[in-house]
């Protein structure tokens, strides 16, 4: 009863909030279906960053819960998402006397213990944590990111009160248990609570670095295992220009082209071969440093993909460079996003539509992120479900092609793009690329012979425990046999599809 009364007045207090921001209807759309009014009301108002706005000002719980539903468009829909990647990770700062407690309290010494010097002023605040400078015992320069004390505490409390709301929802609603508000509010959760844990993010600047290892553009800080815990983070210190002041670059001699390109072919590097990727690459993230390298910073949003989606992303941006409109269909339809039962002629025709009125314009006039994004809002058409994976990609990519086009006005995000798309092409569809595939599938199903005859050797012993004459021991050889050849037709069928397609 009390639990349910606090519940109440926590969810007044936001609809509040919400109702002053006219963000209201939005934040209900996640709970259930709306009228075709509400939904023409929602598309007249002149504000498009209400539910931002409204974020903004309830603090820094709803405001990494905003971040967290804008990375996922499967769940909260793309209209949602796309508002919500406009969340401004900025808030007041905590005193520094209270990150050096926490810092003792997580890494179990005095912080005299730990470093020579410690700056209590951040140089940094955000929804979940802070930044402030140091120097190591061995006389290393550090950034110390310690998470906001209490945040997890508030964000226990906020999404505890929507699990609730989104209970009593399903519960009277039938149109809303169709859209599962409990598992949209559990989602979030989840995401959020890997935000909390600052070893998931020290993980993921690991891997990136690893990853970023033979790029002579792009640098990631070094991680400081000994000095993290969960709810501390320290890498090394980056010296060097924010992309948020151009004008220190330019006086300080940087080439803006290289860094505006070297930044694109990061990004799509970091997207098609690798899988992973900085999701939050904004001017405040990235860092010019001497010879013309990036260094990027803050890896708690970051993107995954897999081969296959890597290889449809790499068909489909190709297919509109080279006007290639069959192909970017069949990549659409071999991956399984346009289900079977569409038309591939209509689908095909769809995407020329797309592709058609951009063939005579200067290709540096072309956003190749606002392209993926007509894209994807055409294939809602033909019933292709929401790909979150794609679109945090493109978002990133809009991100990316705003940041180059500050740097340099006249940086052509296709022709900077191209190579990165024609290598990856080439390496993983092209005619060694089937060779290494057939080896790759080969070898793998060699490996698994041992247990499939295992496997064999099992059913034939159970057949010969049924079996009680000589007849039947006959026909339990023939049967052996006959599993061992229907065995190798199937591994070399299985080759040969692989092979051949």
């Amino acid at each position: 009863m009390f639990k349910s009364l606090r519940h109440m007045a926590r969810l007044i207090r936001v609809a509040f909030t919400l109702s002053r921001h006219d963000a209201l209807m939005d934040l209900l759309s996640l709970f259930g279906e709306q009228s075709k009014t509400l939904t023409r009301l929602r598309k007249m108002r002149k504000s498009k960053n209400n539910l931002v706005d409204a974020f903004q000002s309830l603090g820094p719980s709803f405001i990494k819960i905003g971040q967290a539903m804008a990375t996922r468009p499967d769940v909260v829909g793309p209209d949602v998402a796309l508002d919500l990647m406009r969340l401004q990770d900025k808030v007041p700062a905590f005193s520094g006397k209270e990150a050096i407690r926490i810092i003792e309290q997580e890494l179990g010494s005095p912080l005299n213990d730990l470093f020579t010097d410690f700056d209590s002023n951040p140089v940094a605040a955000a929804s979940i944590a802070q930044v402030h400078f140091a120097t190591t015992k061995d006389g290393r320069s550090v950034a110390v990111k310690v998470l906001r004390p209490g945040i997890e505490k508030a964000f226990a409390r906020d999404l505890e009160s929507f699990l609730w709301l989104a209970r009593i929802v399903e519960r009277f609603s039938a149109k809303a248990r169709r859209l599962k508000p409990t598992s949209v509010v559990e989602t979030i959760s989840e995401t959020i609570a890997l935000e909390l844990d600052l070893r998931y993010e020290a993980a993921a600047a690991s891997e990136l670095k690893d990853n970023s290892a033979d790029n002579a553009d792009y640098a990631v800080p070094d991680v400081d295992w000994d000095l993290t815990s969960r709810r501390i983070l320290s890498t090394s210190l980056v010296e060097g220009i924010p992309f948020s002041k151009k004008g220190d670059m330019i006086k300080a001699g940087y080439d803006l082209q290289k860094l505006a390109e070297g930044l694109v072919h990061s990004f799509l590097t970091q997207a098609l071969k690798d899988g992973f990727f900085h999701a939050d690459l904004h001017q405040g993230n990235l860092f010019a440093r001497p010879d013309n390298k990036i260094t990027a910073i803050d890896f708690g949003i970051m993107g995954r993909i897999d081969k296959k989606t890597r290889r449809c992303l790499a068909e489909i941006l190709y297919g509109f460079i080279t006007q290639d409109y069959d192909l970017i269909a069949k990549a659409h339809f071999d991956i399984g996003y346009v289900p079977e039962d569409q038309s591939m002629e209509k689908f095909k025709q769809a995407i020329r539509a797309i592709g058609a009125p951009i063939a005579g314009k200067p290709v540096k006039d072309i956003s190749v992120g606002k392209l993926l994004a007509q894209l994807f809002e055409t294939t809602e058409t033909f019933n292709m479900q929401t790909q979150p994976q794609l679109i945090l990609l493109q978002k990133t990519m809009v991100t990316v092609e705003g940041v180059a086009l500050n740097l340099y006005p006249e940086i052509n995000m296709w022709e900077a793009s191209r190579p990165i798309i024609e290598k990856w092409m080439v390496t993983n569809l092209g005619t060694q690329a089937k060779i290494r595939d057939f080896a790759e599938t080969a070898l793998e199903t060699l490996n698994r012979i041992p247990k499939i005859l295992d496997d064999v050797e099992t059913l034939a012993a159970a057949a010969r425990k049924m079996q009680e004459t000589r007849g039947q021991n006959n026909r339990r050889s023939s049967l052996k046999l006959l599993l061992y050849g229907l065995i190798g037709g199937i591994i070399g069928s299985g080759i040969l599809y692989k092979y051949l397609n």
